[in-house]
């Protein structure tokens, strides 16, 4: 009469006798914990980002230099480089409220999946090309302010910071869509204020550089100059809400 075999180990053989040792994290690899590689912690990401802000911001200055001109006349030279005073003062504004919007985000992040990230990288994508729009338009409108380039310059710009607008609707729309990646006790309404805010953003990007484009480029550049202004001021959510939820 044939005994049984015990039932053989992870690490037993064949014939029952002891095997290899399984390879470390090879449980963890396993089907049973699909989420290894798909889960993370903010503070990587964060310190990327901020890395991105900060290089975004200081390469806007490139797009200053001293101007060519002749004995004497370095003040009348400065004067004519206003368009790179305002590009340079709106891009580096735009930045920085992006720099703080994005903390005001993440504090309310307590985790990050795949698609947290792609739509962070899609932030970090879109704010780093700011530059490129900002040297042309401040090279277009101090050649001519209403030309046929000027024109070309905003609505150049108005898409790229409309883009910008809706890299935030993904990544708002990432958190509404995955809550679990939220602290507890993120206001209600904060991310669906978000996604307004930043919709809210493109279309009057949009606008503007409409208005740039078929009326006269200085409207855009006023437009740009004080959209920043607008995400500074919400960058807790609408101004309503926001106090309402610090009387909670």
């Amino acid at each position: 009469m044939s005994t049984p075999h015990s039932a053989s180990g992870p690490g037993d053989g064949p014939s029952g006798r002891p095997g290899p040792p399984a390879p470390a994290g090879a449980s963890a690899m396993s089907p049973a914990s699909p989420s290894r590689f798909q889960r993370s912690e903010t503070a990587r990401a964060e310190a990327f980002s901020d890395g991105v802000f900060a290089i975004a911001a200081t390469i806007l200055v490139i797009g200053l230099v001293a101007p060519p001109h002749r004995t004497g006349g370095l003040a009348h030279a400065l004067g004519r480089q206003w368009p790179a005073y305002v590009g340079y003062v709106a891009s580096f504004s735009y930045i920085a409220v992006i720099w703080l919007n994005h903390h005001q985000a993440f504090v309310r992040v307590r985790t990050m999946n795949r698609g947290l990230h792609a739509a962070n990288l899609l932030v970090l994508f879109t704010t780093a090309s700011l530059a490129f729009p900002t040297d042309v338009l401040a090279d277009a409108v101090q050649a001519d302010v209403s030309g046929a380039d000027a024109k070309a310059a905003v609505a150049l710009y108005a898409g790229i910071a409309a883009a910008l607008c809706l890299s935030w609707v993904a990544l708002y729309h990432r958190l509404y869509r995955c809550p679990g990646l939220l602290e507890a006790g993120v206001e209600p309404g904060y991310v669906r204020q978000g996604i307004v805010r930043s919709v809210l953003g493109a279309l009057v990007y949009c606008l503007a550089g409409a208005l740039g484009w078929l009326l006269t480029p200085l409207i855009a550049l006023a437009g740009f100059a004080l959209l920043p202004a607008f995400y500074f001021a919400t960058s807790e959510g609408m101004p309503r809400a926001a106090a309402e939820a610090h009387s909670v």
